[in-house]
């Protein structure tokens, strides 16, 4: 049965890519290799990077290669001499096993290379081929029988024959091959955003490779939420399916394994097509797991996707025959999210007409650009290229944090789980200021850069390596702006200057660079002030006190002593006083005046004004004027 159905696949398969008109295209995810010595072989090479144990994502890693005399395949365990020249020494280079390709499962010769104490294993092609990917083994082949696939934990990378040829030649010559693997460049990292896509299947009965995705995504799930929740990543779930050949639709397995008339297919998750789930069942709750994607990220929640997933795998599993539409239903519930938004993403199965959802899911599985196509399940695809290594938490999440634009990562790629801060040795060879705790030694993923800080809205500005200096007004609030500073008999004294940018000028009374050191002038010693006959000089830190003798005043601007200090200052007091009560009553005189002249100005004007009606007491009346001739 498990062969009939084999068959049935590559044909589907084969069908797929002729209605696409193109051939599939698996594109080799490579990283650097640089041999530092012999010289004859310095340079740097390519290799392709395996798809299984840990890769370095945005580091590197220095060794020395090894060559076996004997066990050249890695096929068996490294016992004896052999072993005891892979482990690594104090204060030696890690030892790279390079072995021979054939005879075993690349995994296998891995396995044994780590357990015999190789940091890393180089795989030497047997023929001459463009590199290739180093897969873990098909399913139901017994290469994984003790579960060791899951335990490697070195990288591996696959080196063409010529290089292969060449580095046992300078091995067998005596030569020492030391070689850098460098992942630094494995994966684009443009700017600070990843964005990453997880193809993957809700089979749950396929053996291993589901386990590893089940237990990728529960222990993963809360990385993910946190990085796309904060915006650091944007996450897309893909689901790879298949269709049934025209000549096929009315058969008994594309009727068990597609929905819309052979359009959307799955393998049997047990291979038997006789029981258990269908291909069909895993196909429709494919679609179910990306129409709940789609509903949540059009809410605003895309994270949520993680939550139904390891919830569904929990409570829904097919060895409880609980893989249905009801159980998905209940759990889609239990998160607030619209069933009925999930039941009209899906449709129905039944129809002879194309999926949108599950139609764009078959158009991205083609590579474009620099990716290729979607063949390896599971498969994770970051900035548009496919990871290669262990589906583990901390390795993909290395792998997503080497993806971001350095110093832009968030900070749990910079944890000492996920990284090794350089700026904790040595400050990272990058200025700082141990007085006031500020370093230009910035710890990033891959590295550190010695980049001058911003410290309380303060720039620094400087090559970050020798010198950073503060600048902008208010830089003195910040390690006083790099001036000197000093404090003494209760007076502090400062070279920076709050309305200047940038330099240090030493304060009036202090003389050096402003930087280092400001010296105290002696203006007694130097005659600088206080020069008078009568002048007694003491110089004091940043100034000096002058005084006068017989009582006279010091005047400090014009450095001269003048009158005597006592009558000065009781004659300069009268003399104000009579100031002050001249000017008073002179005051108060010109008041009395002007009340005076205001008043007889009202009389006269008021008396002309009564004038016209009436006689006043000492104005004769108009009629005996009359009588009297007048």
């Amino acid at each position: 049965m498990r062969i009939k159905v084999t068959v049935v696949w590559c044909v589907w398969i084969l069908a797929l890519l002729w209605q696409h008109h193109v051939v599939a295209r698996f594109v080799v995810e490579k990283n650097n290799l640089k041999i530092t010595s012999p010289r004859s072989l310095r340079g740097i090479y390519e290799c392709a990077i395996g798809n299984f144990g840990v890769p370095k994502y945005g580091g590197a890693m220095i060794g020395a290669v090894v060559y076996p005399k004997a066990n050249q395949n890695g096929c068996n365990r490294f016992e004896g001499a052999d072993a005891s020249l892979f482990a690594s020494r104090p204060g030696g280079f890690p030892t790279f096993l390079l072995v021979d390709r054939g005879e075993c499962y690349f995994t296998l010769k891995a396995w044994n290379a780590q357990k015999g104490g190789a940091a890393a294993i180089l795989v030497a092609d047997d023929r001459i081929e463009p590199l290739i990917t180093m897969d873990t083994p098909e399913e139901g082949t017994g290469a994984n029988d003790d579960g060791y696939i899951e335990k490697i934990n070195i990288p591996s990378a696959l080196v063409s024959k010529g290089l292969g040829d060449s580095i046992k030649a300078a091995l067998a010559s005596g030569d020492m091959v030391n070689v850098n693997l460098d992942w630094r460049e494995a994966l684009p990292h443009p700017d600070d955003r990843v964005e990453y896509e997880f193809w993957t299947n809700s089979n749950d009965e396929c053996g291993a490779k589901c386990d590893a995705q089940l237990s990728f995504v529960s222990s993963f799930k809360g990385a993910a939420q946190l990085l796309e929740q904060k915006g650091f990543t944007q996450f897309t779930p893909h689901f790879i399916t298949w269709y049934c050949p025209q000549a096929f639709i009315l058969s008994k397995q594309c009727k068990a394994q597609c929905i819309n008339n052979g359009r959307y297919c799955a393998p049997d998750p047990d291979q038997d097509f006789s029981r258990g789930y269908d291909g069909r069942d895993v196909v429709i709750q494919n679609l179910r797991q990306a129409c709940f994607f789609k509903v949540a990220n059009e809410s605003k929640k895309p994270w949520q996707w993680w939550d139904y997933v390891t919830d569904f795998a929990i409570r829904c599993p097919m060895r409880e025959n609980r893989y249905t539409q009801e159980c998905s239903d209940q759990v889609i519930a239990s998160l607030g999210v619209d069933v009925k938004k999930i039941r009209d993403c899906v449709g129905d199965p039944n129809l002879d007409a194309e999926n949108p959802v599950l139609k764009k899911e078959q158009d991205a599985q083609i590579g474009k650009g620099t990716r290729g196509d979607v063949t390896i399940l599971p498969t994770l695809i970051i900035n548009n290229r496919q990871y290669r290594g262990k589906l583990s938490r901390e390795a993909v999440l290395k792998a997503i944090c080497s993806a971001f634009k350095e110093t832009t990562e968030p900070s749990i790629c910079l944890t000492p789980d996920m990284e090794t801060n350089e700026c904790l040795v040595n400050n990272g060879g990058c200025w700082q200021d141990k007085s006031a705790n500020i370093t230009a030694c910035r710890d990033t993923f891959r590295g550190r850069v010695c980049e001058c800080p911003v410290v309380q809205n303060v720039k620094f500005v400087g090559d970050g390596y020798t010198h950073c200096e503060a600048t902008a007004r208010l830089r003195c609030a910040v390690n006083n702006g790099g001036c000197w500073k000093g404090a003494q008999e209760g007076r502090v004294y400062s070279a920076c200057i709050d309305d200047h940018t940038k330099g240090c000028k030493c304060p009036p009374g202090f003389r050096g660079d402003g930087v280092h050191s400001c010296e105290d002038i002696d203006e007694c010693k130097e005659k600088l002030a206080c020069q008078c006959p009568e002048c007694n000089c003491k110089n004091t830190w940043g100034s000096y006190e002058c005084k006068c003798n017989s009582g006279l005043y010091y005047m400090r601007d014009n450095d001269m002593c003048i009158g005597k200090y006592t009558a000065s200052v009781n004659s300069g007091g009268f003399i104000i006083w009579v100031i002050f009560l001249v000017i008073a009553i002179v005051g108060l005189v010109g008041y009395a005046f002007y009340k005076y002249r205001i008043q007889r100005y009202m009389d006269s004007e008021i008396r002309a004004i009564m004038a016209q009606y009436m006689p006043l007491d000492n104005q004769p009346d108009a009629s005996v004027q009359l009588q009297q001739g007048v």
